[in-house]
């Protein structure tokens, strides 16, 4: 089965993060086993309803017409969703981390990205998500999206909760600054 275009821009997602993921620094603190594990069943349940929606036969029902307008308009999201995410990751660069935690000299970082919405890497995420999704046009697709946004959410309250105790009065103010992941809504 040949790779379509919403693939390869995945693929290359996960090869960036993956090489980038080499250059963190030092871990001080880390986010409690069990949130980790909810955080991490939840993203593995939504790509599977993003990315296989077919196998889920009641949710394979059609919320877009298939069209190559369609398509290509997810596929624009969808680069455009991971070229933001990883716009988000070089600018945290060695502060990032796939698991909520607090780096050796952790620094706030608001510029770039940080300076639309305070998590970006989510954002991304969530419009390259969606983008697949229209992409396939699948209901699965949609329940996938919302999940991943639940993972993202319960993820994202963890690690404010690390920056208020890290940053203190310096992350409130970010917070009321900027949104989380919907500049001006979220």
């Amino acid at each position: 089965m040949p790779i379509d275009a919403d693939q390869a821009l995945w693929l290359f997602f996960v090869a960036v993060w993956m090489l980038a993921a080499l250059t963190s620094k030092r871990t001080v603190r880390r986010q409690t086993s069990t949130s980790r594990i909810i955080q991490a069943a939840l993203t593995v349940l939504a790509f599977l309803l993003v990315f296989q929606p077919w196998r889920f036969d009641v949710l394979n029902v059609h919320f877009v017409p298939a069209s190559r307008l369609l398509t290509f308009c997810g596929v624009l999201l969808t680069a455009a969703g991971i070229g933001f995410a990883i716009w988000a990751r070089f600018t945290l660069g060695r502060n990032w981390s796939s698991a909520v935690t607090l780096k050796q000299d952790h620094e706030l970082i608001r510029n770039g990205p940080y300076r639309i919405v305070r998590h970006p890497i989510y954002s991304g995420m969530l419009l390259a998500l969606l983008g697949t999704a229209i992409g396939y046009g699948k209901v699965a697709c949609l329940i996938g999206v919302a999940i991943a946004f639940l993972g993202f959410w319960i993820k994202w309250r963890t690690e404010e909760q690390f920056m208020i105790e890290q940053f203190g009065s310096q992350y409130t103010q970010y917070r009321r600054e900027v949104k989380a992941v919907i500049p001006g809504v979220l």
